[in-house]
């Protein structure tokens, strides 16, 4: 078994070695002068999405704690990022991979999770799919990879090139070269979490400022202090945002939170495209927001400084949804006003 967990490590970062760091972008921002945004663009990983990471962090994660081995089948509870990336190195270390997912999940996304040699278990809502997982990975004797569970802990905070290291070392040579701020959205809670633990571990007067949907159990949750809140209710910005707080959550590393309306985040997202011609997701969206409100906090404030935020994944997964403006005015309503707003922004 040992002698197979050594190949599949070793496949894992032979992977890895095959692959250029994302992109740090410098973004114009028109009426903001000598404030800087940047958008580290995670949708050039193999999978597509920062997802990417997580996953590869979490299968070495398993392996290394003797979770898996040849014929483990592994279970995932996801319908999105998460599960494509997870069918992908589930295939390179030749293991079976099943998701769990609500019978309402788009085509688009099984058709991915199929492509890289992934199952698909469906339930009928998403309230179920956690217990199912869990049932589905007893049955099979297989492991429940439980994203929610071990995102904050599967990456090494302190270096080891994840993603905060990577954003300051591409960071050095900028006139502002250590970040005002990084502005970073919450699914699992583990990509702020390495994000905020890194900034104190290397002593950076740097902010983390985590941005949420509407809908989320995260922001309440941070504002009251109470981990034990739970609004019920599915975000409506894929990828990000809960119905309650996940363990990966860690507030006690984030300087502060702000609640994004969902119309903001699409809003947004359709700048971006058409001020650069990068299509991107909701979630990037909700980043983007959040980065564009600390700007004008900054210059209210007649700071100058560097910001950093993330686009997620790319936006071809979402042309029949949130790049659809008809789907976006039946399922959310109009985002003129966001866009008057981000309009004045740039002008002022």
């Amino acid at each position: 078994m040992r002698s197979w967990t050594t190949q599949a490590i070793a496949a894992i970062n032979a992977d890895y070695q095959r692959s250029a760091d994302t992109h740090l972008i410098k973004l114009d921002l028109p009426g903001f002068d000598q404030i800087d945004l940047y958008l580290k663009d995670e949708s050039t990983h193999p999978t597509g999405s920062l997802k990417h990471r997580l996953a590869r962090s979490l299968f070495l994660y398993a392996l290394c704690n003797g979770k898996i081995t040849s014929t483990t089948m592994v279970v995932e509870a996801s319908s999105g990022s998460t599960a494509v990336s997870e069918a992908y190195f589930a295939r390179l270390v030749g293991l079976p991979f099943v998701a769990v997912m609500p019978r309402s999940t788009s085509a688009q996304k099984i058709a991915q999770i199929e492509r890289f040699g992934g199952r698909c278990h469906y339930v009928d809502s998403a309230t179920q799919m956690h217990d199912a997982a869990v049932a589905l990975a007893v049955e099979h004797n297989g492991y429940f990879m439980d994203q929610f569970m071990y995102a904050e802990r599967a990456t090494d905070w302190r270096g080891n090139n994840n993603i905060a290291e990577s954003i300051f070392n591409q960071m050095a040579s900028e006139v502002n070269s250590v970040p005002y701020a990084i502005v970073m959205s919450a699914g699992t809670g583990g990509t702020s979490a390495t994000l905020g633990r890194y900034v104190r571990y290397m002593g950076y007067d740097t902010k983390l400022v985590v941005v949420d949907p509407e809908n989320s159990a995260f922001y309440p949750s941070y504002m009251t202090e109470d981990p034990t809140l739970v609004t019920g209710i599915s975000s409506r910005i894929e990828g990000i945002g809960r119905p309650q707080v996940e363990a990966s959550f860690m507030p006690g590393v984030i300087d502060e939170m702000m609640q994004v309306p969902d119309l903001a985040s699409v809003a947004a997202m359709v700048w971006l495209e058409q001020a650069t011609g990068r299509k991107a997701g909701p979630s990037t969206g909700t980043n983007l927001w959040g980065a564009m409100q600390v700007a004008q906090q900054m210059r209210e404030q007649a700071l100058t400084g560097s910001i950093v935020t993330l686009l997620c994944d790319a936006g071809d997964r979402y042309l029949q949804t949130y790049h659809d403006p008809q789907w976006v005015a039946q399922t959310l309503g109009d985002t003129d006003v966001y866009q008057k707003e981000i309009a004045a922004l740039m002008r002022s």
